[in-house]
């Protein structure tokens, strides 16, 4: 009888290791008579995700930093609000046309070369900011910010990638939600510190000064991560932590087409819905993070630093339902009915903190932005996750970049439209207009198909082992299953099916 046991770290119930081997068009098999390649899992991989997680949230926090204190920044440089808001949506504007030739240098180039890239650039903006501390000079802090904004696309994308390179079958949502983690804890001091180390003075010399001081600490954190990175960040482990990575290392990248696997996701409708909600949820939050110190403003006027608080409550709650929501994963693997569950609170919270945001007690703002938070944030891992599992073989590199960038484009839409709407109208009817597309998220949520083929090929993946095992040989029902799977598979051999079976799970 085959032993359907759970698989402890390094066996490969992972297929996001066999994504690498099916979504190309060269065959990759193993020996009958050779021994399975060694597998490791090297304590490394937390040092690597970890400081992943540390340049991630030195970018993610100066995405936030001049909206936070919008009405500081617009008086010191002399600006509207709007132009203010536009410091948040460069992120989200430089990320829609720079993604797609960024996913294909990580499928090209590897972690590490992204890595330094977006260490450097990051760097590079801090200091350029550096110089800007003066109020004649938006455009070069506008610059400094652009030049962030770039460094970001090197970085969300990573985390998925990160964890199918260096890390066990039973650690993969984990490690996801850790890189995420990152960006988030970013945002959230990017809501606390800001407040702080820049009072609403009146003196113009002494809020540039104050202004500096915020700007060169960003910038002596984003040197000393740059360096750590040069020094430290390892492309790959010197031995795959899986047998499929093991496999998928065979590849060559010649064999490997960045346009054909675009073109599969395209047709994936699953996969299409999924990029529509993704980006209404996430959208969402970009909006209420950007116009987040005018609508407590408005409300509680001279509350610039609770306004901070706020925004830190909203990330940290969503930071531990991050957390939560990957362990939950990573043991259950119900990726629809949890996604479909965190979508419907997601509105709940939304719904809950536009209807108390004007009752005048602040207490009742930061518990419902912290719902609100858990929820909406506690998001961001499931959807790449539940990407994967709809688009499985595909790089998870390139799904998730168009999750990513579906969230870029909702995000500038909701931003500009909320403001506008709540010059004209007032802040309720702005929250509203995104409840409504939180509804509408949830509604093309519910129809999305649990297609979860990452999981099915584990279950055949299995089976054949079985029979391997009992008979030596492969049944027809079991090839033809995982010959429909994937065109690719459809070229391998019974014996090649038999070997990899066999090599993966021994």
């Amino acid at each position: 009888m085959c032993d359907e046991s759970k698989p402890v770290d390094g066996e490969v119930n992972d297929n996001k290791y066999f994504s690498k081997t099916a979504a190309t068009d060269a065959e990759v098999t193993f020996e009958h008579r050779s021994a399975p390649p060694e597998t490791r899992l090297y304590k490394k991989r937390w040092v690597i995700v970890f400081l992943f997680s540390l340049y991630s949230l030195c970018n993610s926090y100066q995405w936030i930093q001049y909206g936070i204190i919008n009405n500081i920044f617009m008086r010191f440089y002399g600006v509207d609000s709007f132009t203010i808001d536009w410091m948040s949506m460069i992120y989200m504007l430089t990320y829609i046309p720079l993604i797609f030739p960024v996913a294909w240098l990580l499928d090209k180039k590897g972690l590490r070369v992204i890595a330094l890239v977006a260490a450097a650039l990051n760097c590079t903006g801090t200091w350029i900011k550096v110089a800007s501390a003066r109020p004649d000079l938006f455009p070069v802090t506008f610059l400094g910010q652009f030049t962030c904004s770039v460094a970001q696309v090197f970085i969300l994308g990573m985390p998925s990638r990160i964890a199918s390179v260096w890390f066990g079958s039973e650690e993969v949502s984990t490690a996801c939600s850790i890189g995420v983690f990152g960006n988030q804890l970013g945002i959230a001091i990017g809501f606390l510190v800001p407040p702080i180390l820049v009072p609403n003075v009146d003196d113009l010399d002494e809020l540039a000064a104050h202004i500096r001081v915020m700007f060169y600490i960003t910038a002596g954190v984003a040197t000393f991560l740059f360096v750590l990175v040069v020094i430290v960040f390892q492309e790959r482990p010197d031995i795959p932590p899986t047998h499929a990575q093991a496999a998928a290392r065979r590849i060559s990248p010649e064999n490997y087409s960045y346009t054909a696997s675009i073109h599969r996701l395209l047709r994936n409708k699953a996969f299409i819905l999924l990029v529509i909600t993704y980006g209404l949820n996430v959208g969402c939050f970009y909006a209420v993070s950007t116009l987040l110190n005018r609508m407590i403003i408005e409300h509680y006027p001279g509350e610039e630093v609770n306004a901070g608080r706020i925004g830190l409550t909203i990330v940290i709650a969503g930071m531990v339902g991050s957390l939560i929501c990957g362990i939950w994963l990573d043991r259950s693997k119900t990726y629809k009915q949890t996604t479909l569950a965190v979508y419907l609170m997601s509105l709940v919270g939304m719904v809950l903190y536009a209807f108390t945001l004007d009752l005048g007690h602040l207490w009742v703002v930061f518990i419902t932005a912290g719902t609100l938070g858990f929820f909406m944030t506690g998001y961001l891992p499931l959807g790449f996750e539940f990407a994967v599992e709809l688009t499985f073989p595909e790089s998870e590199g390139t799904s998730s970049g168009l999750l990513n960038c579906s969230a870029q484009v909702f995000g500038i839409i909701f931003t500009i439209c909320q403001g506008k709407i709540m010059d004209s109208f007032n802040t309720l009817a702005g929250n509203l207009f995104l409840c409504a597309f939180l509804l509408i998220g949830t509604i093309i949520t519910a129809c999305i198909k649990s297609d979860l083929r990452r999981q099915l090929a584990n279950q055949q993946a299995l089976a054949a082992r079985c029979d391997w095992m009992t008979h030596g040989k492969c049944s027809e029902n079991h090839t033809s299953s995982i010959n429909a799977f994937h065109p690719v598979l459809h070229h391998q051999s019974c014996s090649s099916l038999h070997a990899m079976s066999k090599a993966a799970f021994i």
